[in-house]
């Protein structure tokens, strides 16, 4: 009986083993390097969602305000509770709002929070924190744990108080949808015509700003820049309400409004996409 032969092993044969184990190990790395991104989309998520359920209630009259158009409406005190406050070097008489937010344990947690942002539109709820750079708070939570979701910070430029004309507060464009990752859809006209305001809460005043602009901006275009002059701020406006993707018709903004804009990275290192809202109302909290 004759012996079969054996197969000698070819460089081929080699070859194609230690393919198909780079293969097998790019498997593994992505499939570990995906979980971990999700574990880091999980943890930032539980994090905000502890942070909502203990320190912040339901939104209450604010919702209610989100219906009206008019902006005489919104401004009509008759018949409510006001208190005299002092804003921005003014003596004024607003109305008063029960605030949702409990920011005396919130400022326990972290010193740094500025107000909490609520969009009604895009079910947006976070704390907004103010550091000392626009650094710290890009891989930090609001718990200061480091985490690629960030939290909402307040450009450290701008006034904790928002009394500048334009307020910038940035937020990642993460992809589960958190922090500004829903911020784009305000360029569908569904999502804006569900809500055009936003609300800023603070512990002793409540912002509402009316949105007016939505759209692509180049990252150090005069959306981020500082204005030394009423022409500069009002040809800034004249940019926003041109390039807007949103309908804002029978709005006006003027150098004596303040504006909060909104900003997130597009994918493209060179461009923002902003939503900007001018201050309409102040409330003060009680």
């Amino acid at each position: 009986m004759s012996r079969r032969k054996k197969r000698r092993t070819t460089f081929g044969d080699i070859m194609s083993t230690l393919l198909m184990l780079i293969a097998l190990v790019v498997f593994i790395f992505s499939g570990y390097t995906l979980y971990g991104f999700y574990k880091e989309y999980q943890k930032g998520s539980n994090e905000y969602d502890n942070l909502e359920s203990s320190y912040a209630s339901d939104e209450g009259e604010s919702e209610d305000l989100d219906a009206l158009e008019d902006e005489a409406a919104l401004q009509d005190i008759s018949g409510r509770e006001v208190a005299n406050i002092i804003w921005d070097g003014k003596e004024l008489t607003v109305p008063t709002m029960k605030n949702p937010i409990d920011f005396s344990e919130l400022q326990q947690v972290n010193e740094d929070i500025a107000g909490w942002l609520r969009i009604r539109a895009l079910d947006i709820s976070y704390p907004v924190v103010q550091g000392e750079d626009n650094d710290y708070y890009l891989h930090r939570t609001f718990e200061k744990e480091d985490n690629f979701a960030g939290c909402l910070f307040v450009n450290c430029d701008n006034d904790r108080d928002f009394t500048d004309q334009n307020t910038i507060i940035y937020g990642h464009n993460m992809k589960n949808g958190s922090m500004f990752g829903k911020l784009k859809q305000f360029r569908e006209e569904e999502t804006y015509n569900k809500s055009k305001y936003f609300w800023m809460f603070t512990p002793d005043l409540i912002f509402q700003y009316r949105i007016f602009s939505a759209m692509v901006v180049n990252k150090t275009g005069l959306a981020y820049q500082t204005f030394y002059s009423d022409e500069d701020f009002n040809e800034w406006i004249n940019k926003a309400f041109e390039g807007s993707e949103v309908e804002n018709s029978g709005i006006q903004v003027t150098s004596d409004d303040h504006v909060v804009t909104l900003s997130t990275c597009t994918g493209d290192d060179s461009t923002r996409f902003v939503v900007m809202g001018k201050l309409v109302q102040i409330y003060a909290s009680k």
